[in-house]
């Protein structure tokens, strides 16, 4: 498995014992950082360990080879190398010792990893707690932090970084302090704290006066991050070629993936994410990725949505989103993986994955959408339930949280995503009136919806739509509309007893308004007048055809239902069909919020 100058240079030396290439690897790992080396180091010390039959020498190789991070042997052949070592020298170690807590902490935390769990892990950790040895219980820590990255663990992880930080005192090895100083300026970055600049400071002073390959890289991938969030973009991937040459020469396996994250990054905030539509079809199945990171799945499905491609897209996200969403691994990614889905369902118009999405992600709406250890950000969580809310019709929701997305990337000083935020809200457009009102002025009405105004003539589905409209959300009987106003009131006090269709002096009132039409139609030489007069006449007789029974007595209630439903529904139509000849949108609105039937009601949004 060796590879590499760092490689060569271990197997090449002239060892004097079988301790010295472990102690070169653990002087590479753990004061310098250079994962590559130390990794071609314990590879040879590990050969010679067990050809002499060394089981100490074994374990400490074994261990040195895992590396400082989980899931750092991320091809097949190097990860079941790396298991059937741990495995081996496991079996041969004392089962009380250091050694043996600390192989089964690193076997715990690999195995739990691959299946986005910690359950495992934290029980390694409660047994290298009780142990006594300061490395085993820091190695227990650093490890254990790394597999609770999901956004529900955060406060354990603050917990473990801290602890950390104050074993790491006991174990004389820099590594363990710079580690644990890492993770908690990580937590304070995935959380969002204001703090976490100080703590970035402090973390870059102690790499000043002596590097550390491995610490010093995710520094400057975070680096790299925080040009993006602030708008410098050229300077941003000018920054991230050179933390990838900075992660190849420290042999971290995430250098490729990071430095997509950060090109994604770049390009999504420049509206230019389709530019990487190649480099995304190689990343999503790049054999060095996390196995927990779904992340570039959403990514080159929003790339495919935007250049039209629905079908690609389309199979992106079903392979995401596998039987339920809610399925996905709550791994470092995870954040940003649900940003991507929320923008792809946008651009697919999905709105039952962007509502499967919000419920997921409302717990998290005070979070930043980060990757990993805080090296990419994709702004505020709120940002993607508002995009989310929109997309599943639910608009108010909408506004609420992009309204606070661009307050929150602003103090996160994310300054692009605030814009993006700031555009989101501009495309809901401007709200609509809740309800529209309705007002007689003498012979007409005047109906208004927000800053709409339109004035019709009066008739009798105008009355019906002046009484639905007062009692906005109500449920109102067609039998008492077609009773006229007075009949109304009678009706609200005994709604259950027969009641006339149309009482007296609506009756009276109904005649005599097509006495004045009869006059109108004869006196007037406009012919649309004439039109439109003679069609209300014709409604008002109809109505009153429909209301006297036998001798000119008005029909009942109980025997006349469904004559009533019938002739409410006709002539509230008629007068929406006007109103819409006047103003098409308020025509519209009528339409879709007035419901008729034998209960009539106007439920506006």
């Amino acid at each position: 498995m060796s590879s590499g100058s760092g490689a060569q240079g271990c197997v090449e030396a002239d060892f004097a014992t079988d301790i010295e290439p472990i102690a070169a690897g653990l002087r590479a790992l753990h004061d310098h950082g250079d994962l590559r080396t130390a990794r071609a180091c314990f590879d040879a010390a590990f050969v010679r360990a067990e050809a002499a039959g060394d089981v100490n020498a074994m374990a400490e190789a074994a261990l040195g080879f895992a590396g400082v991070w989980v899931h750092e042997h991320r091809v097949g052949a190097s990860a079941a190398v790396l298991e059937q070592r741990l495995v081996q020298v496991l079996g041969l170690v004392d089962p009380d010792g250091s050694f043996a807590v600390r192989l089964r902490a690193r076997l715990a935390a690999e195995r739990d990893y691959r299946d986005g769990s910690s359950d495992a892990v934290l029980a390694a950790l409660e047994e290298a707690r009780g142990h006594g040895d300061p490395v085993a219980h820091a190695e227990a820590l650093s490890l254990a932090h790394h597999c609770v990255l999901g956004p529900e663990q955060r406060v354990l992880r603050r917990e473990i970084a801290v602890e950390l930080l104050g074993v790491s005192s006991r174990t004389h090895r820099r590594g363990d302090l710079l580690m644990g100083l890492l993770w908690r300026t990580s937590d304070l970055l995935l959380d969002g704290d204001r703090h976490a600049e100080r703590r970035l400071a402090e973390l870059r002073g102690m790499l000043a006066d002596t590097p550390h390959l491995a610490v010093g890289y995710v520094v400057d991938a975070i680096d790299v991050m925080r040009e993006i969030r602030a708008g410098r973009f050229a300077e941003a991937e000018a920054a991230a070629k050179r933390a990838f040459e900075h992660g190849e020469r420290a042999g971290d396996a995430d250098a490729t993936g990071w430095y997509g994250a950060h090109l994604v990054a770049i390009r999504w905030y420049q509206g230019r994410l389709q530019e990487l539509r190649p480099m995304l079809e190689q990343l999503v199945h790049w054999p060095t990725l996390s196995v927990v990171d779904n992340a570039y799945f959403a990514v080159h499905a929003v790339a495919a949505a935007e250049a039209g491609d629905l079908r690609t897209a389309a199979g992106a996200l079903a392979r995401l989103r596998g039987p339920a969403l809610k399925e996905l691994p709550r791994s470092g990614s995870w954040l940003v993986t649900m940003h991507g889905i929320v923008e792809a369902a946008r651009l697919l118009g999905d709105a039952d994955l962007a509502a499967e999405a919000y419920e997921l992600l409302r717990p998290h709406a005070e979070r930043p959408a980060m990757v990993s250890l805080g090296i990419a950000c994709f702004g505020s969580v709120h940002h993607a339930l508002g995009v989310a809310a929109h997309t599943s019709g639910r608009r108010d929701l909408a506004v609420q949280h992009l309204t606070r997305a661009i307050a929150h990337n602003r103090a996160l000083g994310h300054w692009p995503a605030a814009e993006e935020s700031r555009r989101a809200l501009e495309r809901l457009g401007p709200a609509q009136p809740d309800r529209a009102v309705c007002v007689r002025q003498r012979q007409h009405w005047r109906l208004e919806w927000g800053e709409r105004s339109v004035v019709v003539e009066n008739s009798v589905g105008m009355l019906h739509l002046a009484v639905l409209l007062a009692n906005a959300a109500t449920e109102i009987p067609a039998v008492e509309l077609a009773m006229g106003v007075t009949g109304l009131a009678q009706a609200a006090g005994a709604r259950s007893s027969p009641q006339a269709v149309l009482d007296h002096e609506a009756m009276r009132r109904y005649r005599s308004r097509v006495a004045e039409l009869r006059e109108e139609i004869e006196s007037t030489s406009d012919d649309r007048r004439a039109a439109v007069a003679q069609r209300e006449s014709d409604a008002l007789l109809a109505e009153l055809a429909g209301s006297v029974g036998i001798g000119g007595r008005s029909r009942r209630f109980v025997d006349n239902a469904e004559r009533a439903r019938v002739a409410v529904g006709k002539a509230i139509r008629r007068a929406i069909a006007r109103i819409e000849e006047a103003d098409a949108d308020l025509g519209r609105h009528l339409r879709e919020t007035v419901h008729t039937g034998r209960q009539c009601s106007y439920r506006p949004v």
